[in-house]
């Protein structure tokens, strides 16, 4: 290795690396998705990594067993892929945040304001792709079941709250937001659905660029956003 770092396979969700019958992590292939990790040196300056306050958080970001038993490794939460030539291009975030306008969101964070802000019992954060953008854009899938939402109002105590970056960039309003057989709230089938208007049923709305108001997608809104001829 020229620099003690490394693309390792990993579940995209969790971040979580996924380990060969020695135990130990695999590198990522040109061209395929995986976590970058940095080696942890102790004693060296540039590769020690001191952690934080919070011994809880620290342990999440350090991997033992690399690629070899006993090393370790300092796990970034980014999603990567290599081209053949070397050359590193960002994809995603794993876990609970993601990337949008080059800053990271946590889900969690705006979760809990939103449903602070609006009174709601339920909403579910997520992060979608949307053509001619990098990274992921957030979206929020509330419940409302008696009508009561008022996205306008919404938009105005985000505002007050939240870095606009963090802002969702689109709202479904759902009348219940189904849960798993565990109590989970299902993200993943919210994030696969995404804004596909063909599929999601539950009205779907799209913040504008200078963060003034939510408009609902109809069809050819939802085409220009799908065909990259919407600026966010």
């Amino acid at each position: 290795m020229v620099y003690p770092v490394a693309l390792i396979r990993c579940d995209p969700e969790t971040g979580e690396p996924i380990r060969n019958d020695q135990g130990l992590c695999e590198r990522c292939e040109p061209g395929e998705v995986g976590q970058f990790v940095g080696r942890i040196v102790e004693k060296d300056p540039i590769r020690e990594f001191d952690g934080y306050s919070n011994k809880e958080a620290t342990q999440k970001k350090i991997i033992t067993d690399v690629f070899a038993k006993g090393d370790r490794a300092y796990a970034s939460g980014d999603l990567l892929y290599m081209d053949d030539y070397g050359y590193l291009y960002f994809r995603d975030r794993t876990g609970d945040t993601f990337r949008w306008k080059g800053e990271n969101v946590s889900t969690t964070e705006v979760e809990s304001i939103i449903s602070k802000e609006a009174s709601l019992t339920d909403c579910v954060v997520y992060a979608v792709e949307i053509p001619g953008n990098e990274g992921k854009a957030g979206m929020v899938a509330i419940e409302d079941a008696d009508g009561r939402l008022d996205l306008t109002e919404l938009l105005v105590r985000l505002k007050l709250n939240l870095p606009g970056y963090a802002i969702p960039v689109l709202v479904r309003v759902v009348r219940k937001l189904e849960t798993t057989s565990t109590l989970k709230l299902p993200k993943n089938q919210l994030q696969k659905e995404a804004f596909d208007i063909s599929v999601v049923k539950d009205p779907v709305y799209l913040l504008d660029k200078k963060q003034t108001t939510y408009t609902r997608l109809d069809t050819q809104l939802y085409n220009d956003l799908r065909n990259g001829k919407i600026s966010l």
